[in-house]
């Protein structure tokens, strides 16, 4: 058997290291052990190495400990040696989590929260479950600490060019000198950054994202906490864990504000959610956004969302939808493509509205969408153009024409099928093969 200890926030009881032949840890957890004089002792480096001196030891029936932080089912060690020796091998004891210690230390219940790890993963999909959610635990690592995502989510972009409240910081630099004026504005997030944690130089900090941004964090963070906190603590929960899925989507017109009908239909709207596909960790772009009933539906499926409109009422409309719905919806008052250009790159932009300068809109959103493209359009004449801005970018291009007639009732008890305005919908996939503007 393979015992597997998690060290929690003291050392391992001596009666779990008798008798062991091998003890495998972090350096810090063997020092604080009481490890047998006759064991070997192997320091957690790589991976691969430890796991086939541990492989040789169980061929010739020797006792192997493992320490670790923690729970070491909780995005550690465990999975790992599940898969090489098999789940009937292990016998697990595990201690306190940093992410439990960490809620702990601030007073906030956790079962509501997201966790999400960087370490070792791409920091966006944390910075999106942060935009997304009003509490998330990160796990951090090298390159992804709390210095990193400040950085990201002070400046409303961690990829291209977004900057304002983290220049300061010299993190993130201007692009052009000057702050991009379509640039989104930060959601109010605070970060309660926990460093070395079970330790006697154990400390929490709370700090804003562009604080966490200016300061060498060093390399003893094991969690930082991503609080909204006007909603960290909730009201009365039924059913513990975070909020469900929506039960609905393509909600009713009526469910958003809007002016004189001007949103997009809840027909169009289920094609265009099942197109984009949005999930927990996605960034969504909902360009010409309107009444952001669209970029509203994508947060409530948990994606990090950006709305771009141009008409200063529907900034202010988009606000009030995604409020009423209560989900965070990150807003740009400016036109495309100009004021996509300080903004992280998406996963998937939905494209709304028309006008000649429709088709460079959906060419410069293809340019930079890692999966796939929605574009929604009333007039025949711009699909040609629309469809050619998409294969030429790379995307593999279907779309249709939604024609829709809903029960009306007549005077006399009757009813009638009343038609809606028919809507073109195309939408383009990502083709694997295309990699930076070249078909392979």
């Amino acid at each position: 058997m393979i015992t597997v200890v998690g060290t929690g926030v003291s050392a391992p009881p001596a009666d779990v290291l008798a008798g062991a032949g091998l003890v495998v840890g972090g350096r810090r957890h063997l020092d604080a052990a009481a490890v047998p004089a006759s064991a070997e002792r192997v320091v957690l480096g790589p991976l691969a190495p430890a796991l086939d001196v541990v492989e040789r030891h169980l061929d010739k029936g020797s006792r192997v400990v493992v320490l670790a932080s923690g729970d070491p089912g909780f995005f550690g060690i465990v999975r790992v040696l599940a898969e090489r020796f098999g789940s009937g091998a292990l016998d697990v004891r595990p201690g306190v989590s940093s992410v439990a210690a960490a809620f702990a230390r601030v007073g906030v219940p956790w079962d509501d929260a997201v966790v999400v790890s960087a370490h070792g993963r791409d920091l966006r999909t944390a910075v999106n479950v942060c935009r997304a959610r009003g509490k998330v635990a990160v796990l951090t690592g090298p390159g992804a600490g709390p210095a990193e995502l400040g950085a990201a989510l002070a400046s409303g972009g961690a990829e291209r060019g977004g900057w304002a409240g983290a220049a300061a910081s010299g993190l993130v630099a201007p692009r052009g000198g000057a702050a991009n004026r379509h640039s989104p504005a930060p959601l109010k997030r605070v970060l309660l950054v926990a460093s070395d944690l079970g330790t006697k130089d154990e400390r929490v900090q709370r700090v804003t994202p562009a604080e966490a941004a200016a300061r060498d964090w060093g390399s003893g963070v094991s969690v930082v906490l991503c609080l909204d906190e006007s909603r960290a603590l909730g009201g009365v929960r039924t059913v513990a864990g975070p909020p469900p899925a929506p039960s609905q989507w393509a909600l009713e017109e009526g469910e958003f504000a809007h002016r004189d009908s001007m949103i997009t239909k809840f027909e169009v709207r289920a094609l265009a959610l099942a197109r984009l596909g949005p999930r927990l960790g996605d960034l969504v772009w909902d360009v010409g956004a309107g009444s952001g009933s669209v970029a509203v539906e994508c947060a409530r499926l948990g994606a990090a969302v950006v709305a771009v409109e141009k008409a200063a009422d529907g900034v202010e409309r988009i606000r009030a939808n995604a409020d009423a719905h209560g989900v965070d919806v990150q807003v740009v008052h400016g036109s495309a493509p100009d004021a996509l250009a300080g903004l992280d790159d998406p996963d998937a932009v939905f494209v709304g509205g028309g006008g000649r300068e429709l088709p460079g809109i959906v060419a410069a959103c293809a340019r930079r969408a890692r999966r796939s493209v929605v574009v929604a359009m009333a007039a025949l004449d711009r699909v040609p153009a629309v469809r050619t801005a998409l294969t030429d970018a790379g995307f593999d291009c279907e779309g249709v024409l939604l024609q829709s007639s809903r029960l009306a009732p007549l005077p006399g008890d009757v009813t009638r099928l009343a038609a809606t305005n028919p809507v073109f919908l195309l939408w383009g996939v990502r083709n694997p093969a295309y990699r930076e503007g070249v078909a392979q």
